[in-house]
């Protein structure tokens, strides 16, 4: 007998914001709004997340681990050829501009909606800059680029540069433009 393990409070306060934050924007969402939406008492939200912020920063951690999944995946299916990673990884993240209802990146849109280093949101976004050129730089190194360093930081880059002409050309944006420029870093790297 396979039972559903049911939602609590927290999970669907997370899962409510999640998906209004990333549809509309974090600052034009109020926590009221989430609450009603998520159909929790305010009692229930305020035990979950103290503030605002903290949830912001939840909503940001459930992406940061979603999209550090497929250097995971890359090197499971992969594991002897770290090249093939690095083509996997560049799909993935190509796929991802791909998918229904894409509105950017959760991390460059709060980053710009927040731009005080002060707020709580600053960290993981930086954390997730970091992260994503530091693999992408160990990829590189164990494909045997000749400067990880410069290829690392001209992914991220152009991936970036992706992520928001997608978001801007939805109707033209041609995924195909990402994924042959990244894999011509590549071979001349390689």
């Amino acid at each position: 007998m396979n039972m559903k393990k049911k939602e609590t409070a927290k999970e669907r306060i997370l899962r409510t914001a999640t998906e209004l934050f990333y549809k509309e924007g974090v600052r034009a969402v109020g926590i009221d709004r989430i609450i009603e939406e998520s159909g929790v008492a305010k009692a229930s939200f305020y035990r979950s997340f103290a503030t605002k912020d903290d949830l912001v920063v939840a909503y940001l951690e459930k992406y940061y681990h979603a999209f550090m999944k497929p250097f995971e995946e890359a090197e499971q299916r992969h594991p002897k050829s770290p090249l093939d990673q690095l083509y996997e990884v560049i799909e993935s993240l190509s796929s991802r501009i791909e998918q229904p209802g894409y509105r950017g990146c959760p991390f460059l849109n709060t980053a710009v909606e927040f731009p005080d280093e002060n707020h709580l949101s600053h960290e993981p976004v930086v954390t997730y800059h970091r992260e994503m050129r530091r693999r992408l730089k160990e990829i590189a190194e164990r494909a045997g680029a000749k400067d990880p360093d410069a290829l690392s930081a001209q992914l991220l880059m152009l991936f970036n540069g992706a992520l928001m002409s997608a978001y801007l050309e939805r109707a033209s944006y041609i995924p195909d433009h990402f994924r042959n420029a990244a894999k011509l870093m590549i071979e001349q790297q390689t």
